[in-house]
């Protein structure tokens, strides 16, 4: 039976990620403590999955559905597509079925997106899906970087996709309503970067404003944590190294800060009276706290948490699909891309008449 529109249900993949089902269904039980009447579907083994619930307390105010079969954290993507007894095929089966407004999965990223693609298809219009992340910035908010993982290259049309894609993401998930949009380049001058990431910001500002878009330029790599603008585009190879780069820089800082607070008695005093200070750093910077990349440019709503995730890194990932599903984010996407894709065929058109001329 399909949802009504007002209805949000979430499809949760518990037997996807490296401490599943455990981690999964105790991070199902801290987001129902603040969502009590929450909806919520859990796929997997039946049994593994209803002692997790038990020992939780959440038994009575979940959903379980059996699923067989777990992808492994390291399956190849075509093993995943093929096997449609698993509890990740199940989980996103619920959204293509309408029985869920979003599914939420720790599993393999590679596999997750396959099954998501085959399954939901994109958005007409939409080149290839992309992976949205979320980086802490000094404003005390979050900016949005995409791709951050779904594809190895990007041509300069499926950035200005991108583009679209995570100006309706900042919208719908930090409230922005208009957000600065930035093209990740080896430096800010318009002559700087190869030939595909210049004809990228051609055809951003062409476009751009013409969609009532607020490009900023070209922006470089430390401008991402500094937050210069509500959303960094960029291809997934380069989108995940940066993201990779920057957890390692946050978890050496942390380890770094630890043992300098421990290295001698006039630090640990100093390190008890900035107890509360320390505490609202470790807050901001806990890459949990935006644990959840999103696959955007898809027919339906996949949340992917980390995979390494606890549970309140995975509580997370579902407030992010929460809130996402109760917003109207593919909507403004559909709409930017309708749009833009009249924009094209005329550019096409009139390229075809210049050209007889």
């Amino acid at each position: 039976m399909n949802m009504d529109n007002k209805q949000v249900v979430l499809s949760i993949d518990a037997m996807g990620g490296d401490h599943a089902p455990s981690e999964i269904v105790k991070g199902v039980s801290f987001y129902l403590q603040k969502n009590p009447s929450a909806n919520l579907i859990l796929h997997g083994n039946e049994e593994l999955v209803r002692l997790a619930a038990i020992k939780y307390g959440i038994v009575e105010k979940v959903t379980i559905i059996h699923a067989q079969e777990t992808v492994p954290m390291d399956a190849k993507p075509a093993l995943a597509m093929r096997r449609k007894d698993t509890s990740m095929w199940g989980a996103i089966e619920s959204v293509k079925q309408g029985h869920a407004s979003a599914a939420v999965s720790a599993g393999n990223t590679g596999a997750l997106m396959a099954v998501a693609h085959l399954q939901l298809r994109t958005i007409n219009g939409i080149h290839r899906p992309a992976i949205a992340g979320s980086w802490p910035n000094p404003r005390g908010g979050f900016s949005v970087v995409l791709d951050v993982g779904a594809n190895v290259d990007s041509s300069p049309d499926q950035l200005v996709d991108f583009a679209i894609m995570g100006e309706a993401y900042a919208k719908a998930l930090y409230n922005k309503e208009k957000p600065s949009v930035g093209l990740l380049n080896v430096g800010s001058e318009e002559v700087k970067g190869h030939e595909d990431i210049r004809e990228a910001m051609r055809l951003l500002r062409a476009h751009g404003s013409q969609l009532g878009m607020e490009i900023y330029g070209f922006v470089e790599g430390t401008d991402i944590s500094m937050g210069t603008t509500d959303v960094v585009v960029t291809d997934g190879f380069t989108g995940n190294i940066a993201l990779k780069s920057a957890e390692g820089v946050a978890k050496l800082f942390a380890q770094v800060l630890r043992e300098s607070l421990k290295s001698d008695p006039l630090s640990i005093i100093g390190s008890l009276l900035a107890f509360n200070g320390f505490n609202r750093l470790k807050e901001r910077v806990d890459p949990r706290a935006s644990n959840g990349g999103v696959f955007l440019g898809l027919n339906g709503l996949v949340v992917k948490s980390h995979g390494g995730t606890d549970a309140k890194g995975f509580c997370a990932a579902i407030g992010i699909a929460e809130k996402l599903a109760a917003s109207n984010y593919r909507e403004t996407i559909e709409e930017n891309v309708a749009r833009l894709t009249e924009l094209r065929n005329k550019n096409l058109e009139e390229a075809v008449i210049d050209g007889q001329g």
